[in-house]
């Protein structure tokens, strides 16, 4: 009965030692070697299991699918390093400018924009924090409503198209990432209109924490305005939809559409003098980055998992969660809040490598719609990224603010966003069909 109870153990090992700070891959390998040398000196563990690693390595690396992460990284950052994302800010602005909220419509236009294509979180609410708060703040906006909508704008990313959230989704969960691509798109475009909903009604009830812009700012001649809407505004919407659309109507795979659209942001950044060594040198670091973080975490967690299925761990997670209470509601309950909870400490990337495998065939076996189950953990972790006190967008907001933003004024505007996003999380999860439609359609 001890030796069954070596994988639980390992798995809230590697759990300890996240929570102490420790980077996830080496805590991920490192608790694999630990527990991989004891399960063999108490005769629980086949060491020849080990011989397995470097095929699986190997694998990892000839991952055609894995290949977008990279692509999706570099279009999103080439957006936001060369400012084309602060310039598109700039027109959406001055074009909502006569709407009481117009200016915190345009955030979350360009926020949603911005998290889609570099689909990390971080990367998404620092960006908008340095570019869209200060201007809010200048022209009368409440702290609260400000902050609220930049952490949750910056969220989106997780179930918007394209992303690279959805790309490890699909790997992790085998299912067609160009079909979660196109299963999100309602489910974030539901979000992101409720969002904007939202900041009207507030806006019309209390004009003053959601003021119109100057007419001194916004009037700038209709002439004026049309060449900026065309110059700034068209081409990166028409990227975006091209990389979208060549993926829905099956002309390209998402690798593919990642890697036209990592050519047409540099296109974009040459047609608006952006283009510098600098730059491009800035967007290929970040890329590397980020890209090597998720690989090592991959391999890491691969260690990890090949251990912990030796260990038989695989199967005790099985029976227990498939015998919940409930059925699979309770499987659902409890896979919910786990991954909610995990969100307030761990990246996205971490709990897609440890936690959705062991997830994953569960639901496959209760009958669960992969797909579906796809988009609704996807949303669900973009609350728990928003959730006071340990969301991480607040935190990455925070580090950016000025001074006189408190972290109480960030908590108190997210706090509504949160509400938002369950309402809309509720409603992926009571009407399946709002993720199933699009891919029945293109199927």
């Amino acid at each position: 009965m001890g030796l069954d109870l070596l994988a639980p153990i390992m798995f809230a090992g590697a759990l300890v030692l996240l929570s102490f700070g420790y980077p996830v891959a080496f805590s991920l390998g490192g608790v694999a070697i630990i527990f991989g040398i004891i399960g063999v000196s108490v005769g629980a563990f086949n060491p020849a299991l080990m011989n397995a690693i470097p095929q699986r390595i190997f694998t990892i690396m000839s991952n055609y699918t894995l290949l977008a992460i990279p692509y999706f990284i570099f279009l999103g950052s080439m957006l936001e390093k060369t400012g084309i994302a602060e310039r598109l800010l700039e027109t959406m602005g001055i074009l909502f400018g006569r709407i009481r909220g117009g200016l915190a419509l345009a955030v979350v236009i360009v926020g949603a924009l911005l998290a889609a294509s570099t689909g990390v979180v971080a990367a998404t609410v620092v960006a908008m924090g340095l570019i869209s708060l200060p201007i809010m703040l200048r022209y009368g906006y409440s702290k609260e409503l400000a902050t609220g909508v930049i952490v949750a704008s910056g969220t989106l990313g997780q179930i918007i198209p394209p992303s690279v959230v959805l790309v490890v989704l699909g790997d992790q969960l085998g299912v067609s990432v160009g079909d979660l691509f196109i299963g999100s798109l309602i489910p974030g475009l539901l979000m992101s209109g409720t969002f904007a909903l939202y900041i009207l009604i507030v806006a019309f009830l209390n004009p003053n924490i959601a003021p119109p812009l100057p007419s001194q700012v916004r009037e700038i001649g209709g002439k004026a305005l049309a060449k900026r809407v065309i110059r700034v505004m068209i081409p990166p919407l028409l990227l975006i939809i091209l990389v979208l659309g060549s993926i829905f109507f099956g002309f390209a795979t998402p690798t593919e559409a990642g890697a036209v659209g990592s050519l047409g942001a540099i296109a974009l950044a040459f047609a608006n003098r952006q283009l510098s060594w600098s730059a491009l040198r800035e967007v290929c670091d970040s890329t590397l980055r980020i890209s090597s973080m998720v690989i090592l975490i991959l391999i890491g967690s691969t260690a990890f998992s090949l251990v912990f299925r030796g260990l038989h761990g695989d199967r005790f997670m099985f029976d227990l969660l498939a015998n919940l209470p409930g059925g699979t509601a309770g499987f659902l309950l409890v896979n919910m809040l786990v991954v909610f909870v995990l969100g307030f400490f761990i990246d996205f990337f971490e709990i897609a490598f440890i936690v959705i495998p062991i997830f994953a065939p569960v639901a496959q076996a209760l009958g669960l719609d992969l797909l579906w189950y796809g988009v609704i953990l996807g949303a669900n972790l973009q609350t728990s990224f928003l959730t006071p006190p340990f969301g991480f967008a607040l935190f990455f907001l925070r580090g950016v603010a000025p001074p006189e933003v408190k972290t109480e004024d960030i908590y108190r505007g997210a706090i509504p966003f949160i509400f938002l996003q369950l309402f809309v999380l509720l409603l992926i999860i009571l009407f399946p069909s709002l993720v199933t439609f699009l891919p029945s359609l293109s199927s």
